[in-house]
């Protein structure tokens, strides 16, 4: 891969906002060149979306996200991009993985409640004929997210100690 199309890449992928003219600021290209590139990146898939970080919890809205694993069982002819397929259609999950490992598949799902989680689980994805077992992880905290920190550590402020 070209050095330059690597750097655009990775300044969008760490601020999607970022203008033709900052990244041609940053690459030694034109902003046109840049433009163009970009442009192309996006007709042949190599972008595939730009995406926005919220924190919801600094504006009050709770949702509950939790990971949940999967063993499942394939069916003749097909193999785990069938079963993720189904999977992914859900608006309710945010991410599928194919893994090594115990488990075969892990999801990311969002939902309003655990109770809200706990049904989807139990009734659109455990009863997949897929599927033979589950193992979901609520999400307690959520520290960095596709690789921005959400909440800053605290500094410590020492008190003055006098004698």
């Amino acid at each position: 891969m070209d050095e330059m199309i690597r750097h655009i890449l990775e300044v969008l992928e760490n601020d999607a906002r970022a203008s033709p003219e900052e990244i041609a600021a940053l690459t030694g290209m034109s902003a046109h060149e840049v433009s163009q590139t970009i442009a192309k990146l996006e007709e042949t898939g190599v972008i595939r979306h730009y995406k926005t970080i919220v924190d919801w919890d600094l504006i009050g809205e709770n949702y509950v996200y939790a990971v949940i694993e999967l063993k499942v069982t394939l069916e003749r002819n097909q193999g785990y991009q069938a079963i993720a397929e189904r999977i992914y259609k859900f608006p309710e999950v945010r991410s599928v993985r194919l893994l090594s490992g115990d488990y075969d598949i892990s999801l990311t799902v969002r939902g309003k409640s655990m109770k809200d989680v706990a049904f989807f689980v139990a009734e659109k994805i455990a009863t997949l004929d897929q599927v033979q077992s589950t193992a979901t992880h609520f999400v307690l905290k959520t520290y960095k997210e596709d690789g921005v920190i959400l909440h800053e550590p605290e500094s410590i402020k020492r008190l003055p100690v006098s004698f």
